[in-house]
This record gives structure tokens, sequence and C-alpha cells, in this order.
């Protein structure tokens, strides 16, 4: 899939926490659709959605936006420690803000990993804003599987190589990111978290994407989300696809995600 030029705009916003950094995709050829919020995984930032955000806008014809939470990228430093109800607090804190700032009256929520569960509070938070929900290898409690493989990835990153990649996207803040993380998920703390009480306040339509081989949650949770959600909901399991979806189907998810807005506009 060839890249076409979007228009890209750079703001930010501030929080009693601190600045947010955020970036803003519009199509070439812009239509009054709804804009999509992309909220980004637990190690990640609006770079690391590379060109994503840029063919998304393109092929949906919809503005899209992406920030990086306080703590990530390049939004503000952070130094405490996640509290266990994070997830939840997000769209709590955020849409409020970016609805003022830009105007927005209506918006489409997509989040991949931790990010689509807060795009999953996001529809249930903002049921009359939230036209429609896009979940990408989303955890809807904390399994096993997604405990096992944080537990590797924090074996990996006891090797200072593998913090130091990730400074290219992070700065100062990546091993604050990677602590954030594997120590936020792996407390007694988070054991409990769930979206068991969240999915049935979800009222609009939901398109639940997964890998059938993610490393980090198994196929249970697209399961659960379209089991429990109260609104419609298509789930796509990806053969062979891993945790990033976006990045190993690229050009299908697109698809996906473009054909789903397609029948919900």
């Amino acid at each position: 899939m060839n890249v076409e030029c979007s228009v890209v705009k750079e703001f930010s916003l501030e929080t009693e926490q601190g600045t947010l950094a955020f970036r803003c995709w519009e199509p070439e050829i812009q239509s009054n659709a709804a804009p999509i919020i992309l909220f980004h995984d637990s190690l990640g930032a609006i770079s690391l959605w590379r060109q994503f955000p840029d063919l998304l806008a393109q092929q949906t014809g919809r503005t899209v936006i992406a920030y990086d939470r306080l703590g990530f990228g390049r939004s503000a430093v952070r130094t405490d420690k996640l509290p266990a109800d994070f997830v939840g607090q997000e769209p709590q804190t955020i849409i409020p803000l970016l609805n003022e700032q830009l105007d927005i009256s209506k918006f489409v929520a997509l989040g991949h990993s931790v990010g689509g569960a807060m795009a999953i509070e996001t529809a249930a938070q903002f049921p009359d804003q939230c036209v429609g929900l896009v979940t990408i290898a989303a955890q809807t409690f904390a399994e096993d599987v997604t405990l096992n493989g944080i537990r590797d990835a924090k074996k990996m990153f006891a090797d200072p190589d593998q913090l130091k990649r990730l400074e290219k996207y992070h700065g100062e803040r990546a091993k604050w990111v990677v602590d954030a993380w594997i120590e936020t998920w792996l407390s007694d703390e988070f054991a409990d978290w769930t979206l068991k009480d969240t999915l049935p306040k979800v009222t609009c339509p939901a398109l639940v994407i997964h890998g059938s081989d993610d490393e980090y949650g198994s196929t249970i949770h697209p399961r659960i989300i379209a089991q429990n959600v109260s609104g419609s909901a298509s789930v796509e399991v990806l053969e062979g696809n891993r945790h990033m979806p976006h990045r190993e189907n690229e050009a299908h998810v697109i698809t996906l995600v473009k054909d789903f807005l397609h029948s919900i506009d």
C-alpha cells in the first residue's frame, strides 16, 4: 500500500499533570465524518504507529488523531507509579480536553493492546459521542498468557541494549515506560483488573481484531468483547498474526477498519 501525503498537524494540550503531545493527519479529500482517535499500547508513542495513521486517514477519508500518553514519547515526563485503574482514568482526563480543543462532537475510538482497553473505556464513558469502536489485540483482564509474556519481556529488557532501542521513541522516559508496563501489570493491585463491568456500557458498533498467535493475549479476549458489549460487534481473528496485526497485516487491517466505518456511516 502506497503512502499518500496527508496534511499533518501537531499540537499540545495542557493537563494538571503536564503537557500532552498530539499529531493529527487530515486526508487530502476531507469529509464531515467523525475523526478517529488512536490509543497506543504500553510501550507505544505517536511515532510507533509509523505509517498506519497516515494510511488510515487516506483510506477512510477521516481525520486521525494520535497522542503520547503522559510519560510517553514527547509528552511530559512522568515519575510516579501508574494507579491500578489507569485504564479507566485515561479517557476521563483526555477526551473532554481533546473534544474542547478540536471542537469534536462525535468520534471513533481505536486502540491497540492496553490502548484497546482504553478505547473500550472511552466508548463506555462517552456513549453519546463515540460512534464506533475498533480494538486491535486488546486485553479484557490480566490473563496468564499476558502476564507470562510480560515476564518474558522483563527478562529481555534486563539487557541495556533493548532499553536503548526504546530511547529512540521515549528518550529519557524509556526506563519509566518499561517499568510502568511491567511492574503495573505484574502487581498484586492489578491482578483483579477487568473490563467485565465496562463492556455492557458500550452501545456503539464495534470491530474487534485479534491475532490468532498473539503472545500477549489469547483469543478469549475478542470473544469476551463481542459477547458482552451492548452494541453490535464483528470479530476478525487473523490467522498467523501475533500482537501487532496493524503492522504484520497492515493493508488488511486498514481495509477491515475502512469497511467497518463505511457500514456504520
